[in-house]
Protein backbone atom coordinates (compact mmCIF):
# COMPACT_ATOMS: atom_id res chain seq x y z
CA UNK A 1 0.00 0.00 0.00
CA UNK A 2 0.89 3.48 -1.16
CA UNK A 3 2.38 5.72 1.44
CA UNK A 4 -0.40 8.64 1.97
CA UNK A 5 0.02 12.17 1.58
CA UNK A 6 1.06 14.01 5.10
CA UNK A 7 -1.68 16.01 4.99
CA UNK A 8 -4.48 13.36 4.88
CA UNK A 9 -2.20 11.36 7.33
CA UNK A 10 -2.19 14.45 10.12
CA UNK A 11 -6.48 14.30 9.19
CA UNK A 12 -6.84 11.09 11.70
CA UNK A 13 -5.03 12.97 14.81
CA UNK A 14 -6.82 16.40 14.30
CA UNK A 15 -8.89 17.56 17.31
CA UNK A 16 -10.77 20.80 16.86
CA UNK A 17 -10.38 24.00 19.35
CA UNK A 18 -13.11 25.32 21.57
CA UNK A 19 -12.63 28.47 19.05
CA UNK A 20 -13.00 25.98 15.68
CA UNK A 21 -16.16 24.50 17.19
CA UNK A 22 -17.63 28.36 18.45
CA UNK A 23 -17.03 29.53 14.55
CA UNK A 24 -19.16 26.79 13.38
CA UNK A 25 -21.65 27.75 16.16
CA UNK A 26 -21.80 30.99 15.07
CA UNK A 27 -22.05 30.20 11.40
CA UNK A 28 -25.30 28.54 12.35
CA UNK A 29 -26.84 31.24 14.44
CA UNK A 30 -26.27 33.52 11.26
CA UNK A 31 -27.62 31.11 9.16
CA UNK A 32 -30.51 30.25 11.30
CA UNK A 33 -31.47 33.87 11.37
CA UNK A 34 -31.66 34.20 7.76
CA UNK A 35 -33.95 31.07 7.75
CA UNK A 36 -36.07 32.32 10.49
CA UNK A 37 -36.72 35.54 8.04
CA UNK A 38 -36.93 33.65 5.30
CA UNK A 39 -33.67 35.74 3.38
CA UNK A 40 -33.07 33.30 0.87
CA UNK A 41 -30.94 35.09 -0.98
CA UNK A 42 -28.65 35.44 2.08
CA UNK A 43 -28.97 31.83 2.83
CA UNK A 44 -27.33 31.50 -0.54
CA UNK A 45 -24.29 33.17 0.17
CA UNK A 46 -23.74 30.59 2.82
CA UNK A 47 -23.33 28.05 0.18
CA UNK A 48 -20.00 26.51 -2.04
CA UNK A 49 -22.41 26.11 -5.17
CA UNK A 50 -22.70 23.81 -6.79
CA UNK A 51 -24.18 22.35 -3.61
CA UNK A 52 -25.04 18.45 -2.97
CA UNK A 53 -28.46 17.52 -1.72
CA UNK A 54 -28.31 13.88 -0.53
CA UNK A 55 -31.63 11.81 0.57
CA UNK A 56 -33.99 9.05 0.37
CA UNK A 57 -37.53 7.95 0.14
CA UNK A 58 -39.70 6.12 2.17
CA UNK A 59 -42.01 5.82 -1.33
CA UNK A 60 -39.15 4.06 -3.45
CA UNK A 61 -37.32 2.80 -0.92
CA UNK A 62 -34.00 4.05 -3.08
CA UNK A 63 -31.75 6.76 -1.75
CA UNK A 64 -30.23 9.86 -4.42
CA UNK A 65 -28.13 12.67 -4.86
CA UNK A 66 -28.59 15.64 -6.83
CA UNK A 67 -26.89 19.13 -7.51
CA UNK A 68 -28.40 22.68 -7.30
CA UNK A 69 -27.09 25.83 -8.59
CA UNK A 70 -27.42 28.89 -6.38
CA UNK A 71 -30.79 29.89 -8.53
CA UNK A 72 -32.26 26.35 -7.82
CA UNK A 73 -31.47 26.41 -3.89
CA UNK A 74 -33.29 29.80 -3.74
CA UNK A 75 -36.15 28.76 -5.53
CA UNK A 76 -36.26 24.95 -3.28
CA UNK A 77 -35.88 27.09 -0.55
CA UNK A 78 -38.74 29.53 -0.92
CA UNK A 79 -41.29 26.35 -1.47
CA UNK A 80 -39.50 25.03 2.07
CA UNK A 81 -39.31 28.59 3.85
CA UNK A 82 -41.02 30.84 2.41
CA UNK A 83 -44.15 30.38 3.14
CA UNK A 84 -43.55 29.04 6.87
CA UNK A 85 -45.38 31.62 9.11
CA UNK A 86 -44.86 31.62 12.68
CA UNK A 87 -41.28 29.80 12.49
CA UNK A 88 -39.55 28.89 15.71
CA UNK A 89 -36.80 26.50 15.52
CA UNK A 90 -34.97 24.55 18.43
CA UNK A 91 -31.71 22.79 17.15
CA UNK A 92 -29.31 20.71 18.90
CA UNK A 93 -25.83 20.59 16.64
CA UNK A 94 -22.73 17.66 16.88
CA UNK A 95 -20.18 18.58 14.59
CA UNK A 96 -17.74 15.84 13.92
CA UNK A 97 -14.15 17.95 12.30
CA UNK A 98 -12.44 16.19 9.69
CA UNK A 99 -9.73 18.73 9.51
CA UNK A 100 -9.86 22.37 10.41
CA UNK A 101 -11.68 23.19 7.19
CA UNK A 102 -13.91 20.30 6.93
CA UNK A 103 -17.01 19.20 9.61
CA UNK A 104 -19.43 17.76 9.25
CA UNK A 105 -22.68 18.92 11.60
CA UNK A 106 -25.55 16.16 12.43
CA UNK A 107 -28.43 18.50 14.07
CA UNK A 108 -31.48 17.02 15.55
CA UNK A 109 -34.32 20.04 15.41
CA UNK A 110 -38.02 21.04 16.23
CA UNK A 111 -39.53 23.30 13.73
CA UNK A 112 -42.59 24.60 15.22
CA UNK A 113 -44.61 25.99 12.08
CA UNK A 114 -47.76 28.21 13.58
CA UNK A 115 -48.06 26.17 17.00
CA UNK A 116 -47.17 22.93 15.26
CA UNK A 117 -44.50 20.98 15.56
CA UNK A 118 -42.12 18.68 13.43
CA UNK A 119 -38.90 17.08 14.41
CA UNK A 120 -36.38 16.17 11.77
CA UNK A 121 -32.66 15.12 11.80
CA UNK A 122 -30.29 15.86 9.31
CA UNK A 123 -26.63 16.89 8.70
CA UNK A 124 -24.61 19.68 6.72
CA UNK A 125 -20.83 19.39 5.27
CA UNK A 126 -19.19 22.67 5.77
CA UNK A 127 -16.66 23.31 4.35
CA UNK A 128 -14.03 26.61 5.28
CA UNK A 129 -13.01 28.68 2.11
CA UNK A 130 -10.94 31.83 2.36
CA UNK A 131 -11.51 31.73 6.16
CA UNK A 132 -15.39 31.35 5.96
CA UNK A 133 -17.55 28.35 6.72
CA UNK A 134 -19.91 27.45 3.70
CA UNK A 135 -22.28 24.55 3.82
CA UNK A 136 -21.78 22.30 0.64
CA UNK A 137 -23.67 19.15 1.29
CA UNK A 138 -27.04 18.61 2.85
CA UNK A 139 -28.14 15.40 3.94
CA UNK A 140 -31.99 14.64 5.36
CA UNK A 141 -34.24 11.88 5.00
CA UNK A 142 -37.41 11.77 3.04
CA UNK A 143 -37.09 14.18 -0.12
CA UNK A 144 -35.65 12.11 -2.07
CA UNK A 145 -38.48 11.81 -4.32
CA UNK A 146 -38.10 15.16 -5.18
CA UNK A 147 -34.27 14.80 -6.17
CA UNK A 148 -33.86 14.81 -10.00
CA UNK A 149 -30.22 13.95 -10.42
Amino acid sequence: MADLPEAVAASGTFEASAEDVASVEAWFAKYDGHVANAELEQMADMALFPLNIVSDSDESGNGGAAQQTREQFVESMSQVVGGAGDLKMESNRTPIFLTKQLVLVVTDATFTIDGVAQSVRYADLLVKKDGQWLFQTMVQGGWGDQLSG
